[in-house]
């Protein structure tokens, strides 16, 4: 079931009950977005490798295959479609699982539609990078940042990172040695305020610093602060 698909793109909507995936469908198409909507985890993960859309909304409980389980999948092959996760409000396990799998994003339940709209508008533009695109290259220890062309690089071998993995590293690298507090990360990155959950930054750091593999230790721990990237 898909809808036009105008400028902005199609986003993929899996969501197994008809009330909310009808909501975030009226909502991302009164947005400018094209909606194609699966019920299953199954049939959403053949829909993403198909429809190659902008982006995907998946529900972590989904018959079928769970949406951590697509989110995986597809991270494996070396998709990095911007993944938001719609999760129920007590299943923090599933949201820190999701995230560590390669997710952008979260929403809990009961949301609003609206935030939805503006979490999917915020992973595309981070996915696209910044419009100015004459920024530095940048380096740290082993690790080199081009911004321009959204690479890492340790040690000149090359590591994939999500959108928002990068914008995160590049934000830390961008100033060497300045502390930044979760909510300022959260701020900063993913474009809304602390009462998302900080715990997202920590699980994002941790994932960064797993890809980094010997660079990890350019971004730093001040406990009880935030983080910082080595000067």
């Amino acid at each position: 079931m898909t809808d036009d698909v105008p400028a902005r793109g199609l986003v993929l909507v899996v969501e197994d009950e008809p009330a909310i995936a009808d909501l975030v469908r009226l909502y991302l198409v009164r947005d400018g977005f094209g909606v194609h909507v699966e019920r299953d985890g199954t049939a959403g993960l053949a829909a993403a490798r198909r429809l190659r859309p902008v982006a995907c909304v998946l529900d972590i409980s989904l018959p079928g295959l769970a949406g951590t389980e697509v989110c995986r999948r597809l991270r494996e092959t070396g998709d990095w479609t911007p993944i938001i996760f719609l999760t129920a409000r007590d299943d923090e396990t599933d949201r820190i699982v999701g995230l560590e799998l390669g997710a952008d994003d979260y929403v809990t339940k009961p949301f609003s539609p609206r935030e939805l709209v503006a979490r999917v508008r915020a992973v595309l533009r981070r996915a696209a990078g910044p419009p100015d695109r004459t920024e530095r290259p940048r380096a740290a220890g082993p690790v080199t940042l081009d911004p321009a062309r959204r690479t890492v690089a340790v040690a000149g071998a090359a590591v994939q990172l999500t959108s928002t993995e990068f914008d995160l590293l590049a934000h830390l690298m961008a100033r060497p040695g300045r502390v930044f507090t979760r909510d300022e990360l959260l701020a900063a990155v993913w474009g809304y305020a602390a009462h998302a959950g900080t715990r997202t930054v920590d699980v994002h750091v941790a994932q960064v610093r797993a890809k980094l593999g010997t660079g990890a230790d350019v971004i730093r721990t001040h406990r009880g602060v935030g983080y910082a990237c080595a000067d």
